[in-house]
């Protein structure tokens, strides 16, 4: 007999939300199955259920798709801000169907964004045990010293916050400003402005080039690009056939 999967996969699955967004909601009593308010996301359903979500059934569970987007300076990433503040969602192109970003990039932020129409595949990109690289170009004020640039291979503690492994280098250094290349598997909030206001040098611009093996590449601000099904299944192959 099937047993199912949890409520929160399923939704995440088809789309509508990440899995931990997918709990909140069934807390919010915004969930029913077979006509009833699911009160605990400790539910498993199958395709023999109905399931509504604010009053509408789920969407069809499409393809996992995956798109490239250049997020601008000022849009943040989220779906709703408390504080009006313009979303990457709104600006997003109307033909492109629900998605969900891969991680976020702060409002002060710009560079590349993963986007995708699987809650799964967001979720198991974030996973530290994925173990991708995410690439940088930070600009800086200050005079960089290089010696204190390799002691981020070690990680850095800062007020109490232990900060993992930073491979950055120094590109340029024109005046009172510098270009570095970073790289780093799992960054926090805020990270890289945070270890670099420690080190002495404010970031200036922010940008992030690449996810893994995925390039921002020609991409301008707030374009967006489709990944071949192909290339798709060329990186995530062995993801895709669990699913």
């Amino acid at each position: 007999m099937d047993k199912g999967d949890r409520i929160a996969k399923v939704m995440a699955r088809a789309g509508l939300c990440s899995r931990r967004d997918a709990e909140v909601w069934i807390r919010e009593g915004r969930v029913k199955v077979d006509g009833k308010i699911l009160e605990s996301p400790a539910f498993c359903v199958t395709s023999q259920n109905r399931i509504l979500v604010d009053g509408k059934p789920l969407p069809h569970t499409e393809s996992a798709r995956l798109w490239l987007y250049y997020k601008p300076k000022g849009l943040v990433t989220t779906h709703k801000d408390e504080k009006g503040r313009p979303t990457i969602f709104e600006s997003l192109p109307k033909d492109l169907p629900r998605v969900i970003s891969i991680g976020r990039l702060d409002l002060n932020s710009e560079g590349l964004l993963l986007l995708t129409n699987d809650g799964e595949l967001a979720r198991h990109l974030e996973l530290p045990s994925t173990a991708w690289i995410r690439k940088y170009r930070v600009r800086v004020h200050g005079k960089v010293d290089a010696e204190k640039l390799l002691t981020l291979e070690k990680g850095v503690t800062i007020e109490g916050i232990h900060y993992g492994p930073i491979q950055a280098t120094l590109d340029r250094q024109k005046g009172d400003n510098a270009w570095l290349t970073v790289g780093l598997q799992e960054g926090k909030n805020r990270e890289l402005r945070r270890v670099f206001e420690f080190l002495g040098w404010p970031v200036m611009r922010l940008i992030r080039i690449s996810y893994g093996p995925f390039q921002l590449g020609p991409l301008k601000p707030g374009e967006v690009k489709s990944v071949a099904p192909r290339i798709l299944k060329d990186q995530l192959g062995s993801f895709l056939k669990k699913k």
